[in-house]
């Protein structure tokens, strides 16, 4: 029970500290966390764990809270807002690809012990890069459409009903589109489909237990429109 009890200890905080951000950075700090957040959970992807009884990839944490970070931009500042999101987590992804990839290039010192261990890292195979990224921009987009959607057909109510049909839903988009193009056969149907139901699972969670924090995030931009993190840094009086 060690990796499940900490798995959802990284969840809520994770998702505790993107609620923090919100409210002393708004959106800018959000579009900082997505960057962060797509930029870790595609090299906390490499480790491999066991998690309520299935083995999973670790990233999955990072990656569902992507969703909730374009959630709150759809919901406080409009579709325009969370696609930029979308397209910052994408050239986030890329740039670093790119950089890490023209990183090992360089030839190694004698005295390198570091070289080994960002190659295994960051020499992704081509087909599981095509894989992330065109999963992270079908699922992003098809989020920020679905959540407002839902919110023209809710009438602007039921924040939790636009916040999970949208995320389940592009959760469950994100995981098929990786797993077939990253995966299909190179393993039985069987071990795919394994692959494809647990991925979703862990990705389902998160979107159900980010609920109480879309309606945390909707209470601390009600009460601190006015107080944002600029009160701290401000200067003192003469």
């Amino acid at each position: 029970m060690f990796n499940e009890v900490l798995w959802l200890i990284f969840l809520l905080l994770d998702l505790t500290i993107a609620v923090f951000i919100f409210k002393y950075f708004g959106k800018e700090g959000i579009f900082s966390l997505i960057t962060l957040s797509v930029i870790l959970c595609n090299i906390q992807v490499i480790k491999l764990v066991n998690l309520f009884g299935f083995t999973a990839t670790l990233g999955n944490v990072l990656y569902g809270s992507i969703f909730f970070s374009t959630d709150i931009l759809s919901e406080f500042y409009g579709k325009k807002e969370a696609r930029k999101g979308v397209i910052i987590g994408f050239l986030a992804l890329v740039i670093t690809l790119i950089y890490m990839r023209l990183s090992l290039l360089f030839h190694p010192a004698p005295s390198d012990t570091a070289h080994p261990h960002l190659s295994a890292i960051f020499s992704f195979f081509p087909r599981i890069v095509m894989a992330s990224i065109i999963a992270y921009l079908a699922s992003q987009f098809h989020d920020v459409w679905a959540f407002h959607f839902w919110r023209g057909m809710t009438k602007g109510r039921f924040l939790w009903l636009r916040n999970n049909l949208s995320t389940m839903v592009s959760q469950f988009i994100d995981s098929l589109l990786f797993c077939l193009i990253a995966f299909w056969g190179l393993y039985s149907i069987k071990v795919w489909r394994d692959i494809l139901l647990t991925t979703y699972f862990l990705k389902w969670v998160v979107a159900a237990l980010d609920t109480p924090f879309i309606y945390l995030a909707s209470y601390v931009h009600d009460r601190g429109k006015n107080f944002r993190f600029s009160f701290f840094l401000r200067k003192e009086r003469a």
